[in-house]
């Protein structure tokens, strides 16, 4: 059995060994200037040690009160550590989407996220691969397309996959204005990876040609739309993509038509997820992000 001199004993010792003053140790200690030195006291009569040279402005330390305050305090130290490790850490859910729905839809919600959830941190993973479940750490998933996406995995419909054309209000209210969907055949038309300007011409326009069609390619839809911003001509986006460049009127819709792909933005997630507490917290938040 170890033999321990009594732990508020030690507490003030070593509050009193790094403040060498009484008055300073009960304040931090919560108790009174004179508690803490008949504790002190106490300890030096058990040990038959003296450990303080009392002075009339404060303490020093004697010879063996310099050799006994460090591994006391150490010891602290490693409780304090120790009890610290046994506490909840911040929580951490990883989320796994694409660099543009990342760049155009969700980090501009993570303010409002981490308001609401100030317990949750959130790790954004922005990549076009898609994330593996098992062996990334990926927690939720936003992926485009149809469902299902794998087995073992779940998922809800964020907001479909509506498309609209948008540009800068120049370009619309230029010289060679666009009204209708037929005004695109003359202006450049901004292309993303998904290659959906002839499904949105042909749904607008008919069986008309379009293969003298000007384009400008580019490998992601926020890079499509950060060129119609810049007036390069003419893209197609998710509404949700642009809604706050339309209320700011970077952009402009100049006319009313769009379409409906069948690729819509799912929230995907394990059907056994790994927290499933947090993983159904960041999924409804998820849903009341997407209502009208």
């Amino acid at each position: 059995m170890r033999k321990m001199p009594p732990l508020n004993s030690l507490k003030a010792f070593e509050a009193s060994g790094r403040h060498l003053n009484f008055r300073l140790a009960a304040q931090e200690l919560g108790v009174t200037q004179g508690a803490v030195a008949q504790q002190v006291r106490g300890l030096e009569e058990l040990l038959k040690i003296k450990l303080f040279e009392r002075h009339a402005r404060g303490l020093s330390l004697t010879d063996e009160g310099r050799r006994y305050l460090p591994p006391i305090r150490r010891a602290f130290d490693m409780i304090a550590e120790a009890t610290g490790n046994l506490s909840p850490k911040d929580t951490v859910v990883t989320i796994s989407s694409t660099p543009s729905f990342a760049t155009r839809w969700l980090v501009p919600k993570l303010g409002l996220f981490a308001q609401d959830h100030p317990d949750i941190r959130v790790r954004l993973d922005a990549s076009n691969a898609l994330a593996n479940f098992q062996t990334d750490g990926v927690d939720i998933a936003i992926r485009q397309g149809k469902p299902p996406f794998g087995p073992g995995l779940v998922s809800e419909l964020l907001f479909a996959d509506e498309l609209i054309a948008v540009c800068h209000p120049d370009i619309a209210d230029g010289s060679n204005p666009i009204q209708s969907p037929e005004d695109l055949l003359t202006h450049v038309l901004l292309e993303d990876t998904h290659g959906q300007w002839p499904l949105f011409l042909e749904a607008a326009l008919g069986e008309l040609a379009v293969s003298d069609l000007k384009t400008m390619a580019f490998s992601q839809t926020s890079m499509a739309i950060d060129a119609a911003i810049a007036g390069q001509g003419v893209t197609l986006a998710n509404q949700e993509f642009v809604q706050g460049d339309l209320q700011a009127n970077r952009l402009c819709q100049p006319f009313s038509f769009s379409t409906t792909t069948e690729e819509g933005y799912h929230v995907v997630a394990p059907r056994n997820p790994r927290n499933p507490s947090i993983v159904a917290i960041v999924n409804d938040w998820f849903a009341k992000q997407s209502q009208p």
